[in-house]
């Protein structure tokens, strides 16, 4: 059988390459140390737990929901929102629930991009928005994130051609992979930018409740005019160590939430009643479990920076999320040689940078996803590699 053309510009996800690699060494170690994938390790609170083993006994939550969301949900994710940004959302008309943030950015482009439409896309970046956008027709213009400016993209180097153009921008801060953070001003900039140029902003920003040394993200709709240019995405997944239940919501303009549920009724229904309640548990009960996930979060943060600091490693400490973001040593050619040579000679698993885009190549992301022992036995295996000696 042949695929379709759509199909062709679709690898295998570096997650299962790596997992082969894997598979060749394992009977070489005891225990493999994945510090790959960003899946949280920790569990969610009691209370949401109970809500949810509550929801599942009860034979009335198995018919379908609907695509919006429950109210419950809907309103929980309003006074989150108010209690944590400052913003005002409408639960019947700006809030959206989602299986999983992944969801809502691969539907995204199919909701604003004919074929041959541009969308402003970070490189190196989470890899959804630029599979995303290709498999809808559009054109990705990539939007380069360097240290020289922060990891921050420089909207004066846009081509204006490109950005009169442009129909869509997706942004991420706190960052997936780099960790890096964005400060109020630059969303103001982005605000500006987009009314300037008529294009539609997405801000994943999954990651702003895992922030270290008493840094607090901004919401991109904190900002003045924001909510008439764009939406946000939010995710479960992290902050209350969801991954599994897959729960997210959108929230923001209501004509691009409309019109979001409005492809999403086509294509899917809402999410399991007992997962959206015990979602509504999770943000309004007792946030205990995300100050525990911070500190730990954080300790992990410092074992793994401050012993690969000295190691020699050059590697900064980041303020926010769940990864680490190093350059490799400058004796390999690119990160993908630099990943599998870890796994074999250390039993240690890292994603290249590249597979978040060609500015990645000369890095790989951790991620802090194992408890403190594995972290320094793999400080310890990374060591005895003699990388920077």
């Amino acid at each position: 059988m042949q695929t379709a053309k759509r199909m062709n510009n679709l690898k295998t996800d570096i997650f299962t390459e790596m997992g082969k690699i894997v598979e060749e060494v394992r009977d070489k170690w005891e225990q493999i140390i994945d510090l790959g994938i960003g899946s949280p390790d920790r569990s969610p609170a009691e209370h949401v737990i109970k809500c949810l083993l509550d929801g599942v006994a009860n034979p009335a939550n198995y018919r379908y929901t609907s695509i919006r969301g429950l109210p419950e949900l809907r309103e929980a994710v309003a006074n989150w929102y108010q209690r944590r940004f400052g913003v005002e959302l409408n639960p019947e008309t700006e809030i959206i629930s989602l299986m999983g943030s992944q969801e809502g950015l691969a539907l995204l482009p199919q909701v604003f991009l004919d074929p041959g439409d541009i969308a402003l896309i970070p490189d190196p970046c989470y890899p959804i928005y630029r599979i995303a956008t290709e498999l809808a027709g559009g054109v990705v213009y990539p939007l380069p994130l360097t240290a020289e400016n922060d990891f921050l993209p420089d909207f004066s180097r846009v081509d204006l051609q490109i950005a009169d153009r442009a129909k869509l921008m997706i942004l991420n801060y706190p960052n997936n992979p780099i960790a890096c953070t964005a400060p109020p001003e630059f969303f103001e900039e982005v605000v500006n930018f987009a009314r300037k140029h008529n294009i539609v902003v997405c801000h994943d920003a999954a990651y702003t409740e895992l922030a270290f040394d008493g840094y607090r993200p901004s919401s991109f709709l904190e900002i003045p005019g924001a909510k008439e240019v764009g939406i946000e995405f939010h995710s479960l997944s992290k902050t209350y160590n969801f991954a599994g239940c897959r729960l997210a919501f959108a929230v923001g303009n209501p004509e691009l939430i409309e019109a979001l549920a409005r492809l999403r009724s086509n294509t899917n229904y809402g999410v399991f009643t007992p997962i959206q309640l015990a979602g509504a548990a999770a943000l309004n009960g007792p946030q205990d479990v995300v100050n525990e996930n911070v500190l730990s979060y954080q300790r992990r943060r410092d074992i793994l920076v401050d012993g690969l600091r000295a190691l020699g490693w050059k590697i900064a400490k980041p303020k926010a999320t769940m990864f680490v973001w190093a350059p490799i040593p400058d004796n390999y050619e690119n990160s993908t040689d630099f990943a599998v040579d870890l796994i074999r000679r250390a039993g240690v698993v890292v994603i290249p940078g590249s597979a978040f885009g060609n500015l990645g190549d000369r890095y790989v992301r951790f991620g802090i996803v194992a408890p403190e022992e594995q972290l320094l036995e793999a400080i310890e295996r990374i060591k005895n590699l003699h990388l920077f000696s």
